[in-house]
This record gives structure tokens, C-alpha cells and sequence, in this order.
């Protein structure tokens, strides 16, 4: 089994009791993972860009104990979060058998976004692999031997898909792949790992002005989404479509073809929002504002030739994404034309980032 590689094989030095602190980004897909299988392995391989000012910082306490539960508690900017505490405990179930350690510490988790709270980003990308990264500079501190860089990340990327899928692409930058994807080499279902080809000048420093359309609770959890694809009758047309939308961007990416780079993004956030409106049940997750933006930023570009486009999560709020060299005039038309939209006419400025780091 290849997850054996993630398994502690020596014995570990004592520690009584610290804390490690990370700052994990969160992400942007371009080609969207939609369906899972197993435990939380994806259908289909996804890419995307990693954010830079959108992220999670957190902070793990551990001190000794000597019951025989996970034990631990969760804020979210100095206060006590306990709806957050189920999905931990589901995580650490999952995970114990790569982290023996967890039932020997009390641990505190303390969190917080630099975007708002309910702003409709995906907290659970940053904040688990953020989690993620705290646990494995802990077993590193408790190893015997030297743990090689490459393996932390790996290994990090690995624990963070069993808590949120998405998370295993918030580890690294300025582009993600999670997924086994013929033509791209190393790529894996277990964990995410840096897009191994060449990418233009152009795409590296790509913003994202995020949208808020809507921020209030998801209409439909991610869990529920994914579980929707088990029975889709379009199920198997669209993971072949991502996969072959992956395959065509890798060119795109290379030699910096804007417009094509459009119809592949475009067309994937599309997607994603037409398998839950053709699922069962079904769901609407744009709002009248999101589709209002998208008319708006096509009539745009129609009239100006500007490479502005959109993508859009499994909800209502619109990324907007366009090369550096064009932010002034496209900035201008998004305060002008775009945020009149918004929920109380909010926005996030971002762009493509380089992935986690220790504090």
C-alpha cells in the first residue's frame, strides 16, 4: 500500500510539551475536483493556483497527558469554536495511524483568516493544511532521525486531503496538481504536488479579486456535493472532461495563451455549477449577482480584448482572474462595474502566492 510510506517506522524522542505556528494559503482551482471515492480520494485531477493573502494562521499547543481519548480544544480568533470539533475528531481518526503521537498530548488549536469569517472562501482548504503542517513540525521535533524537506511537504499535503481534499493543493505555489494525471509526472490521488512543468512569466504573478456575492453558510456542504457525483448521470463525461481540460492547459500554461487559457477556465467553473443543477436533488448555487458579474465581465472583455475571466467555487461568489500587467484597467472596472454587486459591496484583493510558511 502506498500510504505505508506515511507510516512512523522508528521510535520517537520525549517531548512534554511546545507549539508550532504555520501560515497556510488557500486555493483557487482552475480545473475543479468534483466527486471522490474511497477516503477522500478524488475522481478526477485537479490544478490549481495558490492564493497569497487569503490564508489561515495557526497555532498548535501540545502538553502532555495521560488519558486515553483525542483531547483538544478549537478557537477561532480567541474564542472557543466547538462546531469546528467533530470534524477534527474525524480527522485525527483518520489519521492516527500516521501520527501515533495524537492520544499522548493535550492539544490546543488556535486559528484565525485574514479574510472575513463566512466570506464564502474556503476556509477548510487553509485551515486544515495549516493543521496539517503544525502536526507534522511536531512529529519532526519528536522523530529519531533527519526528515528530509521534500518528505514533510509530502507527507503534510497527505494528511491535510483526510481532513478537506482541497487542502492537500495549500502547501506549495504558485500551482497546485492533486490527482493521477497521465501526462503529468508525479502526480498522485494521495497528495498534491508543485505543477513540475514550465509555466510562462505570465501566469506567475496572475491576480484574483475575489467577489462576495454571497457570505452567508453554504447552501450545500462540499461533502454533500462530492456525494452527489456517486450517481450523476453525467458523472462519467465530466471527470473525462477535467481530465482532458488538465491535459490542454498544460500547453496553455507553457507558452502563455491567454484566450485559451479563458475557454478552459471558464468552462470548468461552468461545469462544476451544471452538475448541481443537473444532480438529485438538485441545487442552484449562483445568485442572481453572480450571474449579472459574469454577463458583465463577457461584455467586457468582448468590447475591450482585455483577458480578464472568472472562475467560481461551489458557491455564489465569482473570482475574478487577469494577468498583472492589465490590474489598473481591470481593477478600475471591477470597483466600477462589479463590486455594486457584492454583498455590501465587499471584495478581496489576491494573486497567486507561493504556498505555506512556518512562524
Amino acid at each position: 500500500m502506498p500510504e505505508a510510506q506515511f507510516v512512523p517506522k522508528s521510535d520517537t524522542k520525549a517531548l512534554r510539551n511546545g507549539s508550532f505556528s504555520w501560515q497556510s494559503p488557500s486555493n483557487i482551482a482552475l480545473v475543479k475536483y468534483w466527486g471522490k471515492y474511497g477516503e477522500q480520494l478524488p475522481k478526477n485531477a485537479s490544478i490549481s493556483f495558490t492564493l497569497s493573502s487569503s490564508c489561515t494562521t495557526t497555532t498548535l499547543s501540545f502538553s502532555e497527558k495521560n488519558t486515553e481519548d483525542f483531547e483538544f480544544e478549537v478557537y477561532l480568533d480567541g474564542k472557543r469554536e466547538r462546531t469546528f470539533e467533530p470534524k477534527i475528531i474525524k480527522f485525527f481518526e483518520r489519521v492516527e495511524v500516521y501520527l501515533p503521537f495524537l492520544k499522548e498530548y493535550h492539544f490546543k488549536i488556535e486559528t484565525s483568516n485574514s479574510f472575513p469569517h463566512s466570506s464564502g472562501i474556503a476556509s477548510s482548504a487553509s485551515g486544515m493544511s495549516a493543521l496539517a503542517l503544525c502536526l507534522m513540525s511536531l512529529e519532526r521535533e519528536l522523530s529519531n532521525f533527519e526528515m528530509a524537506e521534500a518528505f514533510f511537504y509530502k507527507k503534510a499535503s497527505f494528511l491535510a486531503r483526510l481532513g478537506s481534499g482541497s487542502a492537500c493543493r495549500s502547501m506549495e505555489g504558485e500551482l497546485v496538481v492533486w490527482g493521477e494525471h497521465s501526462k503529468i509526472k508525479g502526480s498522485s490521488n494521495l497528495f498534491g504536488i508543485k505543477y513540475p512543468y514550465e509555466v510562462h512569466d505570465r501566469f506567475k504573478n496572475f491576480q484574483d479579486t475575489i467577489l462576495l456575492v454571497d457570505k452567508g453558510e453554504k447552501q450545500v456542504s462540499s461533502t454533500v456535493g462530492h456525494n452527489l457525483m456517486q450517481d450523476h448521470p453525467f458523472a462519467e463525461q465530466r471527470f473525462q472532461q477535467a481530465n482532458d481540460n488538465l491535459s490542454r492547459l498544460i500547453p496553455v500554461l507553457e507558452n502563455g495563451n491567454l484566450p485559451e487559457f479563458i475557454k478552459i477556465v471558464e468552462q470548468e467553473a461552468l461545469s462544476l455549477h451544471a452538475m448541481m443543477l443537473t444532480s438529485q436533488p438538485n441545487f442552484i448555487l449562483m445568485k442572481p449577482n453572480t450571474l449579472e458579474i459574469i454577463n458583465r465581465i463577457w461584455n467586457f472583455r468582448k468590447e475591450t480584448k482585455s483577458n480578464v475571466c472568472f472562475t467560481l467555487d461551489a458557491g455564489a461568489n465569482v473570482h475574478v482572474l487577469y494577468p498583472e500587467h492589465e490590474k489598473e484597467e481591470i481593477l478600475g472596472f471591477i470597483k466600477q462595474e462589479l463590486v455594486p454587486f457584492c454583498k455590501q459591496g465587499e471584495f478581496i484583493l489576491d494573486q497567486v502566492g507561493f504556498g505555506a510558511k512556518p512562524l
